[in-house]
């Protein structure tokens, strides 16, 4: 049977107080999953040396890829069924056991291994987070929280990596995980109690086993893939056509579960809800261009500019930061506006014109306006981030935001993949290097000549152009729906249903 909503009729409403409290707590958690993708990264090569394997490094960082990004809807879609408290406490246990395997493993295939587990509880915290702050706050007032949820990703862009080295070289690899486990115990403590005043949504139902483990293999399949496609092996040799051929056959499996299930882990109404698939397409197409770029920026630096390893980090700092800013003005901007899409349109549209500049002078552009263009792209690229996960959480009843959410975020980090591969394939793939194991690594050390990169560059900067063309093409297609001003409208609009 299906049940309306489940928050008592008089409760009374969280104050900003309540609100605050809760915030601190699950910013914690959004601190762990953030942090843990930016400090890593500088500690590899210190692991490697000290396990003795560099040659399987990036499987560190593939294995948290493959769990993380697998579970994601699945968190959405359990929280929906037993409530956001529990999935969240849940998903920082098994965050803190990971971390805690991750410190002690004493071999890189052991610390793989226990990175996966960190990775099924990792996997679902910013989702869970950003699904709470919409149970807590109404679509209409949610901007003036961003600045909360922009400060775990300003701060730990500019943490992370630095802690990552200096922790490092000064004490011990292991001491990066080690840390996880004061800050995921405070937050657990800090959430156990305040998550307790949460409205609650969840409804009654059954989680699609097998078609959690069809969504999940085909995640995983098509991510080694990406992964593996263009570095270790060629595009197109039999073990990446298998495994894409293999990704292919269970999406089709996957999708006729969602068509057949009695109750699918996706519901099919919400995959046809038209601002939910065009919000996550764009955000998609957003996101993923902008991964490509901080993933292959600093090649640019170091091969192009002439900079160090050290400062072509710095260098993406407007990146970064410039992100964060922009989604902090556009996130309060929905809160005092009627048509809070054009923020975002005019943002992709200015985005757009930057990157036009970025293709036609690479190379020959100096560092610093080089670096305030950069700037100038993310800050009106940042403007879509909050209007399209506000924009499909504020199109769907309270008991699907975690579903709605988990999903959106899932497709976020799949099309973050596919995106990464392309721009792997056209600076891979440009110099012939395509599996015959020339690397990123081995490029920044001069491999190739300048002006071989600044061409592959061009062709870099222009995928990133049709990329925030295809994410504005989307936004201007997702219908802009009165935001919800309170959350009694919110019941009473699935009460209505």
């Amino acid at each position: 049977m299906d049940k309306r909503v489940e928050t008592p009729p008089t409760q009374a409403p969280l104050s900003h107080a309540d609100i605050r409290s809760i915030l601190i707590g699950i910013m914690l958690a959004m601190f762990l999953a953030a942090l843990d993708q930016t400090i890593v990264a500088t500690a590899m090569p210190t692991i490697g040396r000290e396990l003795g394997d560099v040659a399987h490094l990036p499987w560190i960082v593939t294995s948290y890829l493959l769990a993380s990004t697998a579970v994601t809807p699945l968190y959405g879609k359990f929280a929906d069924i037993h409530g956001r408290r529990v999935t969240l406490l849940g998903g920082i246990a098994i965050f803190v056991l990971g971390s805690l395997a991750c410190a002690l493993a004493p071999s890189l295939w052991l610390l793989v291994v226990a990175r996966f587990v960190q990775g099924l509880g990792g996997g679902g915290l910013i989702a869970m987070a950003q699904t709470i702050i919409a149970d807590m706050v109404p679509p209409k007032e949610r901007g003036k929280y961003q600045v909360y949820i922009a400060s775990v990703f300003f701060s730990s862009s500019l943490l992370g990596p630095v802690l990552g080295g200096v922790i490092s070289e000064a004490l011990h690899w292991s001491v990066i995980f080690w840390i996880n486990l004061p800050l995921g115990l405070g937050a657990y403590w800090m959430t156990h109690t305040a998550l307790k005043r949460l409205p609650r949504h969840e409804r009654p139902h059954k989680l699609d086993v097998l078609g959690a483990l069809l969504m999940t293999s085909a995640t995983m399949t098509l991510l080694l893939a990406l992964s593996w496609g263009g570095t270790h092996y060629p595009w197109s040799s039999p073990p990446i056509f298998g495994l894409i051929a293999g990704s292919v056959l269970l999406w089709l499996c996957f999708a006729w579960r969602l068509r057949t299930a009695a109750e699918p882990l996706i519901p099919l109404a919400l995959l046809a809800n038209p601002v939910v698939c065009d919000g996550t397409i764009a955000a998609g197409f957003g996101m993923g261009t902008f991964i490509g770029l901080t993933i292959y920026l600093p090649l640019y630096f170091e091969t192009v500019a002439g900079l160090s390893a050290a400062n072509s980090g710095m260098g993406l700092l407007p990146l970064t930061c410039g992100t964060v800013l922009g989604a902090t003005a556009s996130g309060r901007a929905m809160t005092r506006l009627n048509h809070y899409k054009r923020v975002p349109v005019i943002g992709l549209a200015l985005a757009l014109v930057g990157t036009a500049i970025l293709i036609a002078t690479a190379g020959r552009l100096p560092l610093m306006p080089f670096s305030l263009l950069l700037g100038l792209i993310s800050i009106c690229f940042g403007t879509l981030l909050p209007v399209a996960t506000v924009s499909i959480q504020n199109a769907v009843a309270p008991h699907q935001l975690g579903t709605a959410t988990g999903t959106a975020n899932f497709f976020r980090q799949i099309g973050g993949a596919l995106i990464v591969a392309i721009f792997g394939a056209i600076v891979l793939g440009g110099i012939g290097a395509s599996g015959a194991g020339l690397s990123a690594e081995t490029l920044k050390a001069g491999a190739v000549d300048r002006e071989t990169m600044i061409r592959l560059f061009q062709y870099v900067f222009a995928a990133t152009f049709a990329g925030f063309a295809f994410a504005l093409i989307f936004l201007l297609r997702m219908k802009e729906l009165p935001l919800r001003g309170s959350a009694l409208a919110a019941a009473k609009e699935v009460a209505g249903e």
